[in-house]
């Protein structure tokens, strides 16, 4: 039996999207999801997902691409909403002074969590996996690091508590084996690569093994592509998906939509994970 982290990504998105979730939590058909904190909707979600804590990882789904920062962000952000992916990569790897603002919004967003549910983190990831992004994961790292240390300078050595970070990266040989979205996942382990061993060497967790990547058709058949992020796993595997209920939010904000119900439905059905055991990242 494989044991494995399925995180549901982009809770307090939308209404419909958080909803989706929450719905998964109550029947066990995922062992994780990461909060958009800058989302207006946050505040609110967060009292409905903060009941699910004792079952599944709950962390900051770091957002520096969709709406707006928590706080002005004129070197980044100067028409006040940030910019496309590519954009932020750009401006991170040129210029010191974006990455101080990215290192302020990741303490922001990070803090907005914990405002709200009372605790830290379980795992740090990224919309778009913007935190292993070159330029950018520098500033997610040393904010990561400080205040792990802030922490133990003031006695709280809560070891177990201290947040994992996910590696959006995998072997060239199980992405090509699973057959599902291959060069958008290629891409994306190329663009983190080295990430999860600089995370290591911070004294930081990581998942070891990663699948999920999705064209986000809604006419593919998910269950199947759910099978296939399940074969060649990692020692530590993590696979990540997107369910959701559709409203005009999403719309609006997002250009994955109608596959988010897709996904829905086939995870709240979980055929697709017989033989597969959903456990939080602790328990792999």
């Amino acid at each position: 039996m494989t044991r494995l982290v399925l995180c549901a990504d982009d809770f307090a998105l939308s209404d419909g999207v958080s909803r989706a979730i929450v719905a998964l939590a109550d029947t066990g058909r995922i062992s994780a999801t990461g909060a958009m904190t800058n989302r207006p909707h946050w505040r609110a979600w967060s009292r409905e997902i903060a009941g699910h804590a004792a079952g599944i990882d709950i962390g900051v789904h770091l957002n520096l691409t969709l709406g707006e920062p928590i706080a002005p962000m004129p070197r980044l952000c100067p028409s006040g909403s940030f910019p496309a992916l590519s954009v932020v990569m750009r401006a991170a790897v040129l210029s010191g002074d974006v990455r101080a603002e990215i290192r302020a919004e990741t303490a922001r967003q990070i803090d907005a969590f914990e405002q709200a549910m009372g605790r830290r983190p379980d795992f740090i990831d990224g919309h778009q996996h913007v935190h292993a992004m070159p330029g950018v994961r520098s500033s997610v790292i040393e904010e990561l690091v400080r205040r792990v240390a802030r922490k133990r300078a003031e006695g709280d050595h809560a070891g177990p508590h201290v947040p994992y970070v996910r590696d959006p990266s995998d072997s060239i040989a199980a992405i090509r084996a699973r057959g599902v979205a291959v060069r958008k996942a290629l891409v994306i382990s190329g663009l983190a690569a080295g990430f999860g061993r600089v995370v290591r060497a911070a004294g930081l967790a990581t998942n070891q093994g990663f699948s999920g990547v999705s064209p986000f058709d809604p006419a593919r058949d998910f269950a199947a592509d759910m099978r296939r992020f399940l074969e060649m796993p990692g020692q530590r595997h993590l696979v990540m998906c997107h369910p959701g209920h559709v409203d005009d939010t999403l719309r609006r904000l997002d250009p994955v939509v109608e596959s988010r119900e897709t996904e829905f439905l086939v995870l709240s059905e979980g055929r697709w994970s017989e033989g597969h055991q959903l456990v939080r990242f602790a328990d792999l």
